[in-house]
């Protein structure tokens, strides 16, 4: 289970070089276009306008390739499904259904598109059609994948049902698209909505979304009018080698202070898992005493791998009924007591039925995966790790 991959993207170069082949062609054809050259998530990164061509190209241009790109097909495929009846397609998402925009591509892969505005459809795209067979050049990039934007969002989704609240919280990738949402069944509803504004900011501006929140707040309002941003804290970047890939974001908990720091847990779940897997040596981890201590004053994630998780746990009273449909839990208690609920059934906030176990400094418990458990006393505080491997 990857957590990154490799993507590639057109680069500044095979920009030009896009560029470069469809101007000769529109040149050729004697065509006044405006032809425009966007990334893989339809954000543009070159523009072209030749002699004489109307203004209003310039965002049709744009609209095109972004189409062909987000789409991964020649924005002619949309037009000729709106032409044959299909009128629903003028109202996907992001789409402008008109002919000539084109996907750039390596093998299979879309790494960005060309459109071109000013002709007939036609003549639009022979023009992007030339820019597409252009020998350009590309940069490979780290991408999140969907098991690593999946690992970063349950890692949050772990913490806030320890602490007992349920924001909804969303990963997206570099583009700020939606890759993974964990969704509680008491979350509430307007938050899945925010929580993916909130990932996308600090995804496509490259920094925490409280950065937006403290500038509209402290005397800069204009940051309101920043596209597609958010000014609400709970975003946070997922960096790999200095690289954003992605984000997550966090909605719903109980204050806007606690989506950020559960939005930064993630982030930093992440990142140790990342380097766990990929950063070379045998991918041990090592937690110094100072650490564990630090980590015990609130509870919270030491570790999360693809495959297992380390938690430094601290109760200070009973807690909700919990069961795991994927996860078996090893808990080895480090000061304390406590006693637990095995079995039986989930009836609301306790469990039915059951066994009970005490347990104290020393003692270790095992919790297979499907199995109800709940803490129904604890010493305050009552420390505890917890190794939550896959099942």
């Amino acid at each position: 289970m990857k957590l990154i991959r490799t993507r590639r993207v057109v680069d500044e170069a095979g920009v030009q070089a896009v560029l470069d082949a469809a101007e000769d062609k529109a040149r050729e054809q004697g065509s006044r276009v405006v032809i425009a050259v966007v990334e893989p998530s339809g954000e543009l990164i070159g523009l072209r306008r030749t002699p004489g061509a109307q203004v209003a190209s310039s965002r049709v241009a744009l609209d095109k390739a972004r189409t062909a790109a987000i789409f991964v097909r020649p924005s002619r495929e949309m037009e000729e499904q709106v032409t044959a009846g299909r009128l629903g397609a003028l109202a996907l998402h992001g789409a402008s259904c008109l002919t000539g925009g084109i996907p750039l591509k390596v093998g299979d892969e879309v790494v960005g598109a060309v459109g071109t505005s000013g002709e007939t459809p036609d003549e639009d795209e022979a023009i992007s059609i030339a820019g597409a067979q252009a020998e350009f050049s590309t940069a490979e990039l780290p991408a999140l994948t969907y098991d690593g934007a999946r690992m970063a969002a349950e890692a949050v989704g772990a913490e806030a049902a320890r602490r007992g609240v349920h924001p909804v919280v969303s990963a997206v990738d570099a583009g700020g698209a939606l890759v993974y949402l964990v969704r509680p069944d008491t979350a509430q509803v307007a938050s899945v909505e925010v929580t993916t504004d909130k990932a996308r900011t600090a995804a496509i501006y490259r920094r925490p979304s409280k950065d937006f929140e403290e500038q509209a707040s402290g005397g800069r309002p204009s940051a309101l009018h920043l596209a597609r941003a958010v000014p609400l804290q709970g975003g946070i970047p997922l960096t790999v080698d200095g690289e954003v890939i992605g984000a997550i974001g966090v909605s719903g908990a109980t204050s806007a202070d606690e989506d950020q720091e559960l939005a930064l847990i993630g982030a930093e779940a992440f990142s140790a898992a990342v380097s766990s897997q990929n950063g070379g040596g045998n991918g041990a981890a090592f937690f110094p005493k100072a650490k564990l201590q630090e980590t015990f004053e609130t509870g919270g994630l030491l570790l999360e791998t693809p495959g297992y998780k380390i938690d430094a746990g601290r109760r200070v009273g009973p807690g909700a009924p919990e069961l795991h449909e994927r996860e078996v839990d090893v808990m080895r208690v480090v000061s304390g007591s406590a006693t637990i609920v095995t079995g039986g059934e989930i009836r609301g906030d306790r469990i039915e039925g059951g066994e009970e176990h005490r347990l104290s400094e020393g003692d270790v418990l095992a919790i297979p995966s499907r199995v109800p458990h709940q803490f129904v006393e604890a010493s305050d505080p009552f420390l505890y790790f917890v190794v939550k491997v896959e099942d």
